[in-house]
């Protein structure tokens, strides 16, 4: 067999940045500080102290230019108040946990967990968010029966949802992620998960309800049974609903990037029914492989949309943004793994998590392998944060520098629902 030829160059996002188009160029020389960073030149750059952190910081990326470059002044986002999370710098030395807030977030964080603290999110939006997401589910989809209700305010999306996008420029936008988040939830738990899930047909189950995000086009004889069938439950209800939502905000290929990652969504959740069905603990690098495809991908990939505007469908493609965007799904859902532990554990049934699985494989105790499942988070993290910084250095279009914060921003608000969710979620005893 001869030898596979190897794949060809793919493009820097230098290069890609330099065939999105004259209109791209121009809005980026019409909204950048210094002409010279839309058109790749070294910007001024001002004196920014780095946002707090905790634990050690990511290593420096050999691509990376030195300190003075620009970097931070491209990658300083908005100042003000509630805008900390927006940022993405390297760390040159080990920050100094700050102090707590006057208006501290409940529950504790993991110890040892890297993260960034964020202010509590605007709850003046908290409560309208969470006033109209509710309305939806009960009067426009019909969700969740009555005996739901504590559950579904317990989740807090509306807290979850503006902590993870500061920039949304209004309600209307906040509410097309939240519909969203809701539907997702949905499908999660009455096909998967606690409320009536079962890894038996489950695929079928998904091809039905992702003709909800990626419309059916068949024959008009049988067009009304499709359509009925989006009619037919909960979950496909959502979708179809919090989709008709987004498309309306979004550009085609927002709107196409969105059904591409609910489709790795949909796959990750099959791979994990058919260990479920087959008794089976995979190792750990096969996990890590599904968790890539059943994550929050999904999310941080439509910060634009929500943020109101759109990263340019070329430059959203580039091999360095994909990178960025799957370390980012990756390490929020080993958060979600750690945070939800003992919730899992005290459910029937034996659930797979990264704590779990490398115990089984490892042959860790409990306690190790939560945290050694914290360190590759943390791996995780640093290597988000230093490939996001380079990407930055590298296409100082300032589509790519909001977007970069928007995923930034949605790792961190991320995190700080975790923590501060003390209805769903309680820290193990291993410290």
């Amino acid at each position: 067999m001869p030898a596979p030829e190897p794949p060809p160059p793919q493009p820097s996002p230098s290069e890609a940045a330099s065939h999105v188009g004259a209109h791209v160029l121009a809005a980026a020389a019409a909204h950048a500080r210094d002409v010279k960073a839309a058109t790749g030149g070294p910007p001024a750059t001002p004196s920014l102290p780095a946002p707090p952190a905790v634990s050690a910081p990511a290593p420096p990326h050999p691509g990376a230019p030195a300190p003075g470059t620009g970097l931070e002044r491209i990658l300083r986002g908005p100042s003000g108040l509630g805008t900390a999370g927006l940022r993405l710098i390297l760390r040159e030395e080990p920050p100094t946990p700050p102090a707590p807030p006057a208006a501290a977030a409940e529950g504790r964080p993991i110890p040892g967990l890297y993260y960034h603290p964020v202010p509590e999110p605007d709850p003046v939006r908290v409560e309208e968010v969470s006033r109209r997401i509710k309305a939806w589910a009960l009067d426009e989809v019909a969700l969740y029966p009555e005996d739901w209700e504590e559950e579904f305010d317990g989740f807090s999306v509306g807290r979850y949802m503006v902590g993870c996008h500061p920039d949304a420029p209004t309600i209307d936008h906040l509410m097309v992620a939240t519909r969203l988040m809701v539907a997702e939830n949905a499908v999660d738990d009455c096909y998967c998960e606690d409320h009536g899930g079962s890894p038996i047909g489950l695929g079928e189950r998904l091809l039905l309800a992702h003709t909800a995000l990626d419309p059916l086009h068949t024959t008009e004889e049988y067009r009304p049974q499709w359509a009925a069938s989006l009619r037919a439950d909960a979950p496909r209800r959502a979708y179809r609903s919090a989709m008709e939502y987004f498309v309306r905000a979004a550009g085609p290929s927002q709107a196409d990037r969105l059904r591409h990652d609910m489709a790795r969504l949909h796959m990750g959740y099959l791979a994990e029914a058919a260990w479920a069905q087959l008794d089976h603990v995979p190792e750990v690098w096969e996990y890590l492989a599904m968790r890539q495809f059943n994550n929050f991908r999904p999310c941080p990939t439509i910060t634009d949309t929500v943020g109101g505007y759109e990263l340019p469908a070329d430059l959203h493609a580039q091999s360095a943004m994909q990178k960025v965007i799957a370390l980012a799904g990756n390490a929020t859902t080993i958060v979600n793994d750690l945070y939800s532990y003992t919730k899992e554990l005290e459910a029937p049934g034996r659930h797979l998590n990264l704590p779990v699985v490398i115990a089984e494989r490892e042959g860790l105790s409990d306690r190790d392998a939560y945290l050694k499942s914290v360190e590759v988070h943390n791996d995780l993290m640093h290597d988000f944060e230093t490939e996001a910084s380079a990407l930055a250095a590298d296409c100082p279009v300032p589509s790519v520098q909001r977007f970069l914060r928007g995923v930034a921003a949605w790792v961190d608000g991320n995190h700080h629902w975790h923590q501060s969710n003390t209805y769903r979620y309680s820290l193990p005893d291993f410290w």
